[in-house]
């Protein structure tokens, strides 16, 4: 198992509160979740595309400025909206119990891996797929970047040792947001077989490698 703790969907994290009393700690809290408030009801009345900084502010009754130095950028907002579910699913995969978790044979963690992913698309694909187009390098989020470490991981393990590392690149890229949404949206795929086609594709690769 990859010996890493469980790393936020972005990297750094929220300014360090100044000097001062606990009440301003608690203040800069409370004001952390009025606004995360806020963007979660703006998601669902308009989706994730549909929320801008300008809205979350006027939505929150703050001022722009403050929206910005909470969050960074359009990017950060929709990336803390994901933390917890990042969070969890890192946890399942890296610590929770077979066969996605440590305890089962590689090529099962990697068909497990696989179709969480796609559960998780399924489910918080508008946002990851907004904070994705808002980076300006994608492939180099801390979570992004354990993913795909976490796929050449496992593919070493079950015997692929033909550049495990270009393989998980293109492994991972058939797991992107927009591609599964596109694909159960627009050409009509159900999860369920997007699923059986991951399951098919990494057991042919680890398969191959073995033969």
């Amino acid at each position: 198992m990859l010996g890493v703790s469980l790393i936020p969907i972005r990297s750094g994290s929220s300014p360090a509160p100044s000097a001062g009393s606990g009440a301003e700690r608690s203040d800069a809290a409370r004001n952390r979740e009025l606004l995360l408030c806020a963007a979660r009801q703006l998601v669902e009345e308009c989706g994730a595309d549909g929320v801008t900084m300008d809205k979350l502010a006027e939505r929150a009754g703050v001022g722009k400025g403050t929206v910005f130095r909470r969050f960074g950028s359009r990017a950060g907002l929709m990336m803390t909206l994901l933390s917890d579910a990042e969070a969890e699913f890192q946890g399942r995969f890296m610590f929770g119990p077979p066969p996605l978790g440590p305890g089962a044979p590689p090529l099962e963690r990697l068909i497990a891996f696989g179709a969480e992913r796609i559960r998780y698309v399924m489910e918080y694909g508008e946002l990851a797929r907004a904070a994705e187009a808002s980076l300006h390098n994608r492939f180099e989020a801390p979570a992004a970047v354990l993913w795909h470490r976490h796929i050449e991981h496992l593919l070493g393990s079950a015997g692929f040792d033909a550049d495990p590392w270009l393989m998980a690149m293109s492994l991972s890229a058939t797991l992107e947001p927009e591609r599964l949404l596109h694909a159960v949206r627009v050409q009509h795929l159900s999860p369920e077989r997007l699923e059986e086609s991951w399951r098919q594709l990494v057991t042919r690769v680890v398969g191959g490698a073995a033969g």
